[in-house]
Formats: C-alpha cells, structure tokens, sequence
C-alpha cells in the first residue's frame, strides 16, 4: 500500500465523515451497541478475548465493524492484523469517558490530539495506541498484534498497520 498523496488523504477523511458522525449518534449509551463478540472471539487468543471484553461496547461494535471490512476486502488477512483489527482501540478502555467527553474528543482529529495538553479524555485518546498494546501484552497477546496496535495511527513502513488504519479511518 504506498503512502496516499494529501489530496487522496483529505479525501478518504471526507469520505470518513458519515460513518464518524453514525459512529458518534451511536455512543450515547453502551447499550445501543451490539458488538458480535462471538464472532470476535474465534480470532483472539485467551488473553486477547479478555482484553477484548473488558472494551466498552460501543468500541467492539466499531472494532468488529472494522474487522468485517478489513476481512471483506482482504480476507487473506493475516491472523494478527484480524485480532488487531478487533482489538485497535483497546488502550480506551483504560479509563471510561463520560458521553461529553466521548462525543467531543471524537470529533479531534488524532494527530492534534497528540500536541494538545494530555488531560482526561484527550490524553487518553492521544495514548490509546501505546496504552492497548501495552494491555495486549501484559494479557499474553500476540507480540505481532501489541505491534500492529501500536502503530494503527502512525503506520508509515508497515503495510499490515497502514491496512488496519485506513479500514479504521473509513469506519
């Protein structure tokens, strides 16, 4: 996958922005999610399911939607990009939002969040790649998919996390 040019960039972001918004409308509670974690569970290992389960409902409803995109378009998907896929946004749990929180700092873009003051819900989204694959690994995951999580927002080299973030950024 080469690196996309900014005019393509803007433009998969433009795209992006219908799913987001539909993604937002569905955080109002964790009970509007329905996340189909047995069918997640079939591609993680013991500790990743654990991992996995402790996310809140409406990140394995977006984590398992990515999944079924990725596995659409690329179904000869490795089985460390597939449980990366699901378990992407895991470093999120570590802390629950409240809903204010959760619809504002999903409408900062990644990488601002990364240069403003790391405070409550925005230093746990700018963190949420290092702090999931520290989780991943610290419950026995995959090193491959701690790594593949890691780099889910800065993927430049590494075609498997570039694969996860443009199938994340489309959701």
């Amino acid at each position: 996958m080469k690196t996309p040019s900014l005019p393509e960039r803007l433009g998969r972001k433009i795209r992006g922005v219908p799913g987001k918004v539909r993604r937002m409308c569905q955080s109002v509670t964790p009970e509007m999610a329905h996340p189909d974690d047995d069918w997640a569970a079939q591609y993680l290992n013991p500790g990743e399911r654990l991992v996995y389960l402790g996310m809140d409902p409406r990140d394995r409803e977006h984590a398992c939607r990515v999944t079924a995109h990725l596995l659409r378009d690329c179904p000869r998907s490795s089985p460390e990009l597939i449980a990366a896929a699901l378990l992407h946004d895991c470093g999120k749990s570590v802390r629950p939002y409240f809903l204010v929180e959760r619809v504002l700092v999903g409408l900062i873009p990644n990488r601002l969040t990364r240069i403003l003051p790391p405070v409550g819900g925005i230093g746990i989204r700018a963190a949420h790649p290092e702090l999931g694959a520290q989780l991943v690994a610290r419950a026995g995951g995959r090193p491959r998919v701690a790594q593949l999580i890691v780099r889910h927002h800065q993927s430049v080299g590494d075609p498997e996390a570039a694969l996860l973030h443009y199938y994340d950024d489309m959701e």
